[in-house]
């Protein structure tokens, strides 16, 4: 008995112990909104709370820097957390920006959030370690997680946000990506054309950040001469913050002028003949095609008819693969308004109930698969693939990796058609084409 009794009295110590632990408050954090998700920032940093809406651009400033604040006398410069994060930003009625002013050592920061909501208590023994699936932000600024209230608050280390490591410190300027420190800005005076060139260059890094959060697009070699002329296009026509993607709609907007002409529709005629005037002279009446990323099937019909008009007497044979199981299931089955048919299609079609579709011979010819052409490729050696705007949208590693596929899969004399602003290395690729048809050759 009293053994049972000392083991209750155990109990309830290590439950009155537990209790007391849960209850102790020895951390305070500020808790905000970002893209819809909720943040803290530990109070201790926090100097105070402000509303803004005018702010003094800074020339040449890293895009995230929507400028410099006047606080009561002390100049400091403003840092737009979501945009530093490649967060959606919200869009206030009011334009008032809601910021919190940090301290961090002797230095004093604004940062703009969404929205900043209250003081929240916790015991630091509840502060859980960060992982990547708590956010939607680099993990190296979690400091930590924490569940408080039914709310899961992220814990953002500021202090690692805004100072540099002793590495980030020998790094040369302009190859800072996230947690510039002090580079976070540059004075409007005194700014040398170096200097000026090399946050242009950070600039660039953060378009090519956006585009690879964002939209899953790879800057890289394969479109690096595209990107560098659009760069200068789109800073060109946007300045301070705005210059930096904020938003999928930002992306696709600095995307629109890459991909090919009829993305998504049939080709124009005029497109069409430019394809068909690069078709290879073939040995062989057998004609074996590949067509990556065929979606709907615009693309595939399209060429499909190209190739019936260049190799009138050959037997065509076209392995159309999407990973989009819905477009890819619809393909074959689609009707289209004749009226809405280039001319170089309509002596393909055929008139239905509910409208034109396309020829038996042109549907033969053709084999939709739903398929990722990541996970393995099993069409034999073809004479001519059909590659246009898909590999940007794929890691380098397997671009590197599928590019080695098509030498290996192209017969020869055989030609990858790639998209308008997509380019092949010439040491191993012959270009035979360029904008607005990009096409290559085996060496």
């Amino acid at each position: 008995m009293a053994a049972v009794i000392k083991d209750l009295v155990q109990v309830n110590a290590d439950l009155q112990e537990q209790k007391d632990r849960v209850e102790t408050v020895d951390f305070k954090m500020i808790t905000f909104s970002l893209g819809g998700k909720d943040y803290g920032v530990d109070i201790m940093n926090v100097k105070e709370i402000a509303k803004a809406d005018k702010f003094t651009y800074v020339p040449n400033a890293a895009s995230f820097v929507r400028g410099v604040y006047n606080l009561r006398g002390e100049i400091i410069p403003i840092v737009d957390l979501r945009i530093f994060f490649h967060l959606p930003v919200d869009q206030t009625e009011d334009n008032q920006e809601n910021m919190l002013i940090l301290r961090i050592g002797d230095r004093v920061y604004g940062t703009i959030v969404d929205k900043i909501d209250k003081v929240v208590g916790s015991n630091a023994e509840q502060i859980q370690p960060p992982h990547p699936i708590f956010g939607d932000i680099n993990i190296k600024f979690i400091s930590g997680v924490v569940e408080k209230q039914g709310s899961l608050y992220i814990i953002l280390d500021v202090i690692r946000i805004f100072t540099q490591s002793d590495e980030e410190k020998a790094k040369p300027r302009g190859t800072l990506q996230e947690g510039a420190g002090e580079n976070f800005f540059v004075p409007a005076v005194a700014t040398p054309p170096e200097a000026r060139n090399e946050v242009s260059d950070s600039d660039f890094g953060f378009i090519k950040d956006g585009l690879i959060a964002l939209k899953h697009f790879t800057p890289g070699p394969l479109n690096e001469l595209w990107l560098g002329k659009r760069f200068t296009e789109w800073s060109g026509l946007h300045s301070g913050a705005e210059v930096q993607l904020r938003n999928a709609n930002d992306a696709d907007d600095f995307l629109s002028t890459f991909y090919s002409p009829g993305n998504g529709t049939f080709w124009e005629d005029e497109y069409a003949y430019m394809v068909k005037n690069l078709l290879p002279d073939l040995s062989s009446n057998n004609i074996q095609v590949w067509n990556l990323g065929c979606g709907k099937g615009y693309e595939t019909f399209s060429l499909a008819c190209i190739l019936k008009s260049r190799y009138p007497l050959g037997h065509i044979k076209i392995w159309a693969n999407d990973s989009d199981l819905m477009a890819i299931s619809q393909a074959p089955n689609m009707v289209y308004d004749l009226n809405e048919a280039p001319e170089f299609v309509r002596g393909y079609l055929v008139k239905g109930k509910n409208g034109y579709s396309f020829n038996q011979e042109i549907k033969d010819a053709i084999t939709f698969e739903y398929h990722d052409v990541l996970n393995g490729n099993v069409v034999p050696e073809v004479d001519i693939i059909m590659v246009r705007d898909l590999l940007s949208f794929v890691t380098v590693q397997d671009q590197d990796r599928l590019i080695a596929e098509f030498a290996e899969k192209l017969k020869k004399r055989g030609v990858v058609f790639l998209g308008r602003n997509e380019r092949l290395s010439e040491d191993d690729w012959q270009p035979i084409s360029k904008d607005p048809v990009s096409a290559f050759m085996r060496n």
